[in-house]
């Protein structure tokens, strides 16, 4: 579902924001179930922070109980970051990059092809510039270098008499890269966020939140969360003001921590948040192009939200990178005036329109195979296809879980090697880098619970396919692969109050464990049911609140087709009304 134009608060217009509403259709209406409710805190809340009785409910709902929880989660402030010092190995990490800085060293930073990637190694590429450092800026090619560091780079680290390699969302896995590198006559110093195996590569300094020993309080800090902190603690240890260091650099962590659906709670949500703000009005002329170009400019005026990031500009930056070369996304992001970006911002604007296409095309072929080879039943879904192209089989895993609820493997073949390459995307409970991990003797690859990368050699194909199958069996319960959908609360039409609705902004942003609201409403009065430019998404005039209400009813044109108003809806899901009059 697409967003609705914000509405604006009139004297004569009541306006309730963050809500989109879908009358449910039967499969949905079965496995939807309304989360459980604890009155009595829910008071204790409302009366001690003096909040509305709905914004309490959903506090207590998401574990913010207590006052001094829910006030830190609803007013949340740069100065409750963490102290970057605590990062794991955070001094010599330091060490080895101001020791370049004083020397005059070459710092080879290594990022990824992904928004958190290139984000992070923008954001590094900028600061230690910034900062007198001299850097030369690499994000991999998709296709020619694959996943994380090719040795080539390393080699071509040395060609170019870089003294420090410096890694940012990846290299937590790249053990004969490092040591390689180390052989060379180079120092490393690796940031990363991903899980962590069973040995650390031997770098001067392995920066990474989820090391056994780390006293980091948050380890879920995205690629570029890290560098924003790494960074942060450098611009401290050399005095620089952190105002202004924040000021500059917030919105490229807001960008890679919402694109790479990190959980939006504790420091990332301070991130999102305040990152939001500064994105609005970013001053990176690669930022403003881009939001020129995907007609976000004229909203981002009036604020944006982590819906812009993950649905406009996250699937742009990805786009260059998928159908493409990253390097276009990097070098946007590193441009210093409009001559530079306008084209680059137009041409990654073409890629994601190829990038569609493409899409569509693969998706439409994966659901074939699934379905001819009677996956769809299956725990786990494992499909490839040599021709499917390999910057796209990620989003396809995706779509693959939408369609199925089940983790989905999806795999094409490298054009240089003749091995099977792909991306997985799961449900909960089926942890992804565990389950590649678990079958080392025929998957190489790594990643998070819920997106992974994974290698194997194509003859192992129907090998791999059972090995995951039989893991999906020991892992996942028929339960587990139902879909369920969840509602906060249900309330009557009347008993919609839309100041409270309306302060429920107060929770953005929302996205990964911070999902939007959802109210459940039943006979609902639909007064008319108005016809749009898309006969499948009609608008209804419901009564609601007191007042009259718009919402859209996406996808379910041909449920009112002919229905004209004046009858009950039986269910509503509520998230985005528009009041009127």
């Amino acid at each position: 579902m697409g967003p609705l134009p914000q509405p604006r608060r009139e004297q004569d217009k009541a306006a309730c924001s963050n809500i989109k509403s879908q009358p449910m259709i039967s499969p949905i209406q079965r496995s939807w179930t309304l989360l459980p409710r604890d009155p009595e805190a829910e008071q204790a809340l409302s009366g001690a922070l003096g909040i509305r009785p709905l914004m309490a409910a959903l506090l207590v709902q998401r574990g913010y109980a207590d006052p001094e929880s829910a006030e830190e989660f609803l007013n949340p402030k740069l100065s409750q970051l963490h102290d970057p010092k605590l990062l794991p190995d955070f001094e010599p990490a330091v060490k080895e990059i101001l020791g370049a800085r004083e020397r005059g060293d070459l710092i080879f930073i290594h990022g990824d092809y992904d928004v958190d990637g290139v984000t992070s190694a923008a954001l590094l590429s900028r600061f230690l510039s910034k900062i007198d450092c001299k850097v030369h800026t690499h994000v991999p090619h998709r296709e020619r270098e694959g996943y994380g560091i090719n040795e080539q780079m390393v080699e071509e680290a040395v060609k170019l008499g870089a003294k420090l390699f410096l890694t940012c969302d990846c290299g937590i896995s790249a053990i004969d890269q490092v040591k390689r590198a180390k052989e060379a006559g180079m120092r490393v110093v690796v940031t990363d966020h991903h899980t962590i195996g069973e040995q650390l590569p031997a770098a001067e300094a392995v920066v990474n939140p989820h090391r056994s020993d780390s006293k980091y309080p948050f380890a879920e800090l995205s690629g570029a969360g890290v560098v924003f902190k790494l960074c942060a603690g450098i611009a401290e240890e050399l005095g620089l003001p952190l105002a202004n260091y924040y000021r500059a650099y917030l919105d490229l962590a807001a960008l890679g921590t919402v694109a790479d659906i990190m959980p939006l709670r504790g420091e990332n949500r301070i991130i999102a948040k305040f990152g939001l703000e500064h994105l609005r009005d970013s001053k990176k002329a690669g930022l403003r192009a881009l939001m020129r170009e995907s007609r976000l400019e004229e909203r981002a005026a009036k604020g944006l939200k982590a819906w812009d990031i993950s649905f406009v500009l996250g699937p742009r930056l990805n786009a260059a990178g998928r159908v493409d070369d990253a390097k276009l996304a990097l070098e946007l992001l590193m441009a210093t005036d409009e001559q530079q970006a306008a084209p680059l911002a137009r041409r990654i604007e073409e890629l994601n329109t190829q990038r569609k296409t493409e899409q569509e095309q693969i998706v439409k072929e994966a659901i074939e195979q699934v379905l001819l080879t009677g996956q769809a039943e299956n725990p786990v879904i494992f499909v490839w296809n040599e021709k499917w192209h390999g910057g796209l089989v990620g989003i396809v895993a995706g779509k693959l879980v939408e369609t199925f609820h089940r983790p989905a493997f999806v795999a094409t073949v490298d054009a240089e090697s003749g091995k099977l390459r792909g991306s997985a995307r799961s449900i909960e409970g089926f942890h992804l880098a565990d389950a590649v991990r678990a079958h080392a003797e025929i998957m190489t690859g790594g990643g998070h619970a819920m997106a992974a990368g994974f290698g194997a050699q194509k003859e192992l194909s129907e090998t791999v396919h059972g090995a995951l199958k039989a893991y999906g069996e020991s892992q996942l319960t028929p339960e587990m692969l139902v879909k369920r959908h969840f509602a906060d609360i249900e309330m009557s039409p009347e008993q919609i109050d839309f100041l409270s609705v309306e302060e429920l902004e107060r929770m953005e942003p929302f996205g990964e464990a911070n999902r939007e609201p959802v109210v459940w409403l039943r006979k609902v009065p639909v007064v008319e049911v108005k016809q749009t430019k898309n006969p499948a998404h009609p608008q209804l005039v419901v009564k609601v609140g007191g007042g009259v209400a718009k919402a859209p009813a996406f996808n379910l044109g041909e449920r009112f087709e002919g229905l004209r108003g004046g009858f009950e809806a039986e269910q509503l899901r509520v998230k985005d009304f528009e009041v009127m009059g």
